[in-house]
C-alpha cells in the first residue's frame, strides 16, 4: 500500500494551493480518504474527509468554507484545493486511506503560507 501526496509549498496569504494524494497497492475505490494536518509542536489535526463513493465530504470546523476534498477512483487520486489560506494553515499535510480497522498513511506534503 502507498499514498504519495503532493502539491504542497509556499504560498502567500489569501492563495490557493491544491494538494494531490495517488494511491497504489489497494483497491482505492473501496477507502475513504482523509486529509490531516500537523504544525510545528502540534498535534495532528482533521482537515476533511471523503466517502469511497465521493458522495459525502466532512471537514474540520476550521475549514469553513475554504477548503474542498474530491476524489476520482478511476485515477486512483484524491484531491485537496485550499483557497484563502491563512498563516495557520501552514504544517505538513497527510492523506491517509481507511477502510474497517485499517488505515494507511502517505508521507506528508509540506505547506507554508507565508508573506
Amino acid at each position: 500500500v502507498q499514498l504519495a501526496e503532493s502539491g504542497g509549498g509556499l504560498v502567500q496569504p489569501g492563495g490557493s494551493l491544491r494538494l494531490s494524494c495517488v494511491g497504489s497497492g489497494f483497491t482505492f475505490s473501496s477507502y475513504v480518504m482523509n486529509w490531516y494536518r500537523q504544525a510545528p509542536g502540534k498535534e495532528r489535526e482533521f482537515v476533511a474527509r471523503i466517502t469511497s463513493s465521493g458522495g459525502t465530504t466532512t471537514y474540520g470546523d476550521f475549514v469553513e468554507g475554504r477548503f474542498t476534498i474530491s476524489r476520482d477512483n478511476a485515477k486512483n487520486t484524491a484531491w485537496l484545493q485550499m483557497n484563502s489560506l491563512k498563516p495557520e494553515d501552514s504544517g505538513v499535510y497527510y492523506c491517509s486511506a481507511e477502510w474497517r480497522w485499517q488505515e494507511h498513511w502517505g508521507q506528508g506534503t509540506q505547506v507554508t503560507v507565508s508573506p
